[in-house]
C-alpha cells in the first residue's frame, strides 16, 4: 500500500473517530500530505486546523518553496506574519529562498534584516541560505560579508562560496576561496570538485585543472561520479586539450545526457561538427533522447562548422521529431549559421516568422551575419529592432555604422554615429587578456601603454613574415 492511501485511511479514521481536534495529528497529516505532494490536501487539512502551532506553519511554507510554488508560499508567510507569529530558524531559510524563486530582491533584504535583528545569524541553515540569495542575484559584495560574518562554514558554505563566485565569473577569486578551503582543514566532496573544475576552465588554469584530476583518480567514490566526470570533460576542452576530455568521456563507466551533451558541445566548440553529430546519433543508438540543451549542442555544432544542411535538419527535427518548439537559443544558433555564409534572406524569413517574442540575440546573429557580408538592407532591419530593444547597447549602433562604412554610405555613418551622440553613447576600446602565472594581461585597442606591448608587436611580425610550409600531415608550420 502507497503511503498517499495509508495516509488517506488514517485521515478517515480520524475523521470518524472525531480526532480532528488532535493538534499533533492534524499536523501528522499535514507533513504525511506535503511529503506526498499532495498539497491540496495539505492545505484542506491546514486551513480546518482551529490551533496552528509553528510547526504546521512551518510545514506548509516549507513544502509550497519545495514545490517551486513561491506565490503561495509568500502569501501563507504573510498570513502568518499578520497573526502575530515570529519566524523562527526553519521558517527563513524556505522564506529567503521564495524571495529568489519570484525575483524579489528587497524582501530578501528585508528578511536578511529579520535574521540579524532575531538572533539568527549563528544558525547555519540560516546563515547558508542568505549567503545562497545574495550570490544567485550576482550581489557579491553582501554575499562576502555574510561569509566573513558566519561563526561557523562547513563544506556547504564553502561549496556555495565557490561555485557563486565561479557563476558570476569571478574564476581567480573561487580557486583562492578553494584554497582557503584547504587551509581551514576542511576536504573538498563531489559537490566542491566540479565547482573547482568550473573555475580552472574559466580561468584556464589546466595545471590546476590536472591537480584536481589526479586527487580524483585516486579516490574510488570521485572517480565514478559521473558530475566529476562531465566536468572534467568541459575543463579539458575549454583549456584547449580536447583529447584529453575525448580520454575522460571514453574511461566513463557511467554517461548520462549531460554527459553527451558535454562532449557534443566540446567537439563543436574546437569545429569538429562532424564527429558531434556522429557522437549525437550514437548517442541516440544507446537509448538517450536529446533535450533543449543537447539540441542548442548540436546545434552550435553545425554552426561552428559551417555544415548548412545539417544544421537545417536538426533545426527542423526539434518540433518535427522531438516534439518541442523551438527556443530562442535555437533561433539564434539556426540564424547565425545562415547569416555566416550568406543566407541572409533566409535568416530574415526565420527571425520575421519566430513565434516566440523578439529577442536581442536573434536580430544580434543577424546584425552580425549583415557584418561579414556588408548588406545594409537587412542590416538595417536589423539594427533599427535592435535599437527598440536594447537602444543603449552600443555595440548595436557600431556594428551598423561598420557595415555603412564598408560600402561607403557616410551619410549612414554620420546619421547613426549622431544617434549615438544624442543618447550620450561612447565606444567602448576593445580589450583581450591573457592570465599568465597566475598575472593577467589586458591589452586594448590603440592601447600601447602595457610594458611588454613592443614585444608583442616585434613578435607577431615575425610571425606574420615567417615563411609557412606543410609539414608531413599536410599541416602548416612555421619556421624560424
Amino acid at each position: 500500500m502507497s503511503a498517499i492511501s495509508q495516509a488517506k485511511q488514517t485521515h478517515c479514521q480520524v475523521l470518524i473517530h472525531g480526532f480532528l481536534s488532535n493538534i499533533t495529528l492534524q499536523t501528522d497529516l499535514l507533513l504525511v500530505y506535503s511529503k506526498c505532494r499532495f498539497l491540496r490536501d495539505a492545505r484542506k487539512v491546514f486551513d480546518k486546523m482551529t490551533d496552528r502551532n509553528m510547526h504546521s506553519w512551518n510545514i506548509l511554507i516549507s513544502s509550497y518553496v519545495s514545490n517551486s510554488l513561491y506565490s503561495d508560499a509568500i502569501r501563507v508567510f504573510d498570513m502568518f506574519v499578520k497573526m502575530g507569529f515570529r519566524p523562527d530558524h526553519y521558517t527563513l531559510p524556505p522564506v529567503i529562498k521564495t524571495c529568489f524563486g519570484i525575483g524579489d530582491v528587497y524582501t530578501g533584504k528585508v528578511i536578511h534584516g529579520w535574521v540579524i535583528r532575531l538572533g539568527f545569524e549563528e544558525y547555519l541553515v540560516v546563515g547558508s541560505s542568505v549567503l545562497d540569495f545574495y550570490l544567485k542575484f550576482g550581489n557579491l559584495i553582501d554575499a562576502k560579508k555574510v561569509f566573513l560574518g558566519m561563526f561557523w562554514k562547513d563544506s556547504v558554505v564553502w561549496n556555495t562560496m565557490i561555485s557563486g563566485f565561479g557563476r558570476a565569473g569571478f574564476y581567480r577569486e573561487a580557486l583562492s576561496l578553494f584554497r582557503n578551503m584547504n587551509s581551514e582543514g576542511l576536504k573538498m566532496d563531489s559537490m566542491t570538485i566540479p565547482s573547482v573544475l568550473s573555475a580552472c576552465a574559466g580561468e584556464g588554469d589546466l595545471m590546476k585543472g590536472k591537480e584536481m584530476h589526479g586527487q580524483v583518480v585516486k579516490s574510488v567514490v570521485f572517480n565514478r561520479d559521473v558530475a566529476i566526470g562531465n566536468s572534467l570533460i568541459e575543463m579539458y576542452a575549454k583549456c584547449g586539450c580536447l583529447q584529453a576530455s575525448e580520454k575522460v568521456f571514453n574511461n566513463m563507466r557511467e554517461l548520462n545526457l549531460v554527459t553527451w551533451t558535454t562532449m557534443i558541445s566540446c567537439y563543436g566548440v574546437h569545429g569538429k561538427g562532424e564527429k558531434s553529430l556522429v557522437l549525437f546519433e550514437k548517442m541516440r543508438d544507446c537509448g538517450f533522447e536529446p533535450n533543449c540543451v543537447t539540441l542548442t549542442a548540436i546545434l552550435a555544432s553545425c554552426n561552428h562548422s559551417g555544415l548548412i544542411d545539417q544544421g537545417r535538419r536538426i533545426f527542423k527535427s526539434i518540433s518535427f521529431d522531438y516534439g518541442f518548439e523551438p527556443s530562442v537559443e535555437h533561433y539564434a544558433c539556426m540564424v547565425d549559421l545562415l547569416g555566416r555564409f550568406g543566407y541572409l534572406e533566409e535568416a530574415l524569413d526565420l527571425v520575421q516568422n519566430i513565434s516566440l517574442e523578439e529577442t536581442a540575440s536573434v536580430w544580434g546573429a543577424l546584425l552580425a551575419g549583415c557584418m561579414m557580408h556588408n548588406n545594409d538592407v537587412i542590416g538595417e532591419i536589423a539594427a533599427h529592432c535592435l535599437f527598440d530593444l536594447e537602444p543603449r547597447n552600443t555595440s548595436n549602433y557600431i556594428a551598423l555604422c561598420g557595415i555603412y562604412d564598408s560600402l561607403g554610405i557616410k551619410d549612414g555613418v554620420l546619421k547613426t554615429i549622431a544617434k549615438m551622440r544624442k543618447l550620450g553613447l561612447v565606444k567602448t576600446p576593445g580589450c583581450s587578456w591573457i592570465t599568465i602565472a597566475g598575472k593577467t594581461h589586458r591589452f586594448y585597442k590603440g592601447d600601447p601603454s602595457h610594458p611588454l606591448t613592443q614585444m608583442v608587436y616585434r613578435t607577431l611580425d615575425g610571425i606574420i613574415k615567417a615563411p609557412i610550409f606543410p609539414d608531413d600531415r599536410g599541416q602548416g608550420n612555421i619556421l624560424q
